[in-house]
């Protein structure tokens, strides 16, 4: 069977290469976009299993990122779990709006990354 691929959008580096690391020792296979219109051309390339959104990135908001994928039939059932620094409550009530399946804080805790992710 193949591996599952999640797509690691985060305009943080660190951030993006211990994500990465963290699922690919879960046995996913991990792709990367440091900003919204990567996460884009990504999935119109290769749609992925999933999609692991950081909110808060350059070219392109995560919910700018939602909104491409929900406008558009060949994208819109892929899973986006949102995640975000931000401290502002109504974050993950928008990310889930928006149309996110489900909402992460960071800094993450890796268990709960890979049980959102299987959930």
């Amino acid at each position: 069977m193949a591996k599952e691929t999640i797509l690691v959008a985060d305009d943080d580096r660190v951030a993006l290469e211990l994500l990465s690391l963290w699922l690919h020792a879960h046995g996913f296979t991990v792709t990367k976009a440091a900003d919204g219109m990567q996460v884009i051309m990504s999935v119109r390339r290769a749609p992925p299993s999933a999609i692991l959104l950081d909110l808060m990135m350059p070219g392109g908001t995560g919910f700018d990122v939602l909104r491409r994928l929900a406008s558009n039939a060949a994208m819109k059932s892929i899973p986006v779990i949102a995640m975000s620094a931000s401290t502002d409550p109504e974050i993950p009530r928008k990310a889930l709006e928006s149309g996110a399946r489900a909402f992460l804080f960071k800094p993450l805790e890796k268990g709960e990354l890979v049980a959102t992710i299987r959930g």
